[in-house]
């Protein structure tokens, strides 16, 4: 579809000889040294870091209104193509029921709303709903909103959720009672992404940044206590590496990922055990990377070590480090391993061979592959969170 040119029509009804143009505001230049491993460099625009600053808030006004100015001539066209894309958007709709235990979670949007509304409905897909958290309500007041983690108690009965108001992508941590809908005397700032439940539905472990906004910390935090007295089990003093959470599909373990651009190192403890001190499956090298994936008493790992194309090998949860590591599928020159999936009796491995992605399946059982085919020559997908 071709939209007809709009822009000598939209321009405003104006005498060209009145037209004056806003002068573009000029960022002061103030010199600020800043050296680094012996390397120093003068950055004059530095102060504008500074977020609390009334002359940075100035400038940026500033810049905002010259844009507004700059602009003012294409309002109406701004507006047609908004309605043109808006109506192409189906404003009102919901997402696939996703069922976890005998809980069907989802989420869905509501015309004329911003925010997504996460419910859920127990026993089948078609059962009473509740609204689990409302996005909407959360965002009114607020000129910036944005939902970071969601993280339902294994009972179903808490829900663990984070919000940022600022943009700084620096989240405050709040613990919901699902049956009252009443806010737990929890509230935990300058946490990151990741937050998960241990199985006890009173532990939860969450992760904090240092002032670059890097992960860094691991806490554990016990329900009813003060956040200021939590444990730090983990804290990575490498700039370098980022610090994820993330918990075994199976439920059994909270992992903790490690890793930069080309490096990795995971470790875990047993979630019914949140006391436990963390272990490690192999220590971080140079250059070599691993994915963890729990099976019963084994870890799935895919790694490049040794391996350009990667590899996937097997090691017991009780010994996980190298001297113990199985190959079960080698490096292949022809073919790059992505990933796998653990599931209770298959094992789904993505691979990607002649530019194209591809699945293959493995009945733990049986000990038997399949390919899942796809319709079309060239095709991609990609693999979401399936519980």
């Amino acid at each position: 579809m071709s939209l007809p040119s709009p822009l000598l029509s939209d321009l405003p009804d104006s005498d060209p000889a009145v037209v004056l143009l806003p002068e573009a505001p000029v960022a002061e230049r103030r010199p600020h040294r800043l050296t680094i491993h012996g390397d120093t460099r003068v950055d004059e625009y530095y102060w504008l870091r500074n977020r609390e600053d009334p002359a940075v808030i100035r400038h940026l006004e500033a810049e905002n209104a010259y844009t507004a100015a700059m602009t003012r001539h294409t309002e109406r066209l701004q507006e047609r193509l908004y309605q043109e894309m808006l109506g192409r958007i189906q404003e009102t709709d919901l997402s696939v029921p996703e069922r976890i235990d005998d809980w069907y979670y989802y989420s869905r949007t509501e015309a004329g709303r911003q925010y997504p509304i996460l419910c859920r409905r127990r026993g089948a897909a078609e059962g009473p709903e509740e609204i689990v958290l409302d996005q909407n309500l959360l965002a009114e007041g607020h000129d910036y909103f944005r939902v970071g983690a969601l993280a339902v108690s294994p009972d179903h009965r808490l829900l663990a959720w984070s919000t940022d108001t600022s943009g700084a992508e620096t989240y405050t941590l709040f613990v919901k009672d699902l049956a009252t809908g009443m806010l737990l005397p929890e509230r935990i700032d300058n946490t990151s992404y990741g937050v998960e439940w241990a199985e006890d539905n009173r532990t939860l472990f969450y992760t904090t940044m240092d002032e670059t906004r890097r992960p860094w910390r691991l806490h554990r935090h016990r329900l009813g206590t003060d956040p200021a007295e939590d444990a730090v089990i983990y804290e990575e003093p490498d700039g370098c590496i980022l610090l994820s959470l993330g918990k075994t599909r199976s439920r059994a373990f909270i992992l903790v990922d490690l890793s930069s651009h080309s490096s990795s190192e995971v470790r875990y403890l047993p979630a019914d055990q949140p006391e436990a001190p963390l272990r490690l499956v192999a220590p971080r090298e140079p250059d070599v990377e691993y994915t963890v994936e729990h099976h019963g008493d084994r870890f799935f790992i895919v790694t490049n070590d040794a391996a350009p194309n990667f590899r996937l090998v097997e090691a017991p949860v009780s010994a996980p480090g190298k001297a113990n590591w199985t190959t079960l599928i080698p490096n292949d020159p022809a073919v790059k391993l992505d990933g796998v999936d653990a599931f209770r009796n298959h094992l789904v491995v993505y691979e990607r061979e002649d530019a194209l992605r591809k699945i293959r399946v493995l009945d733990l059982r049986t000990g038997e592959w399949h390919r899942v085919g796809f319709p079309e020559s060239v095709y991609t997908f990609r693999a979401t969170d399936n519980p």
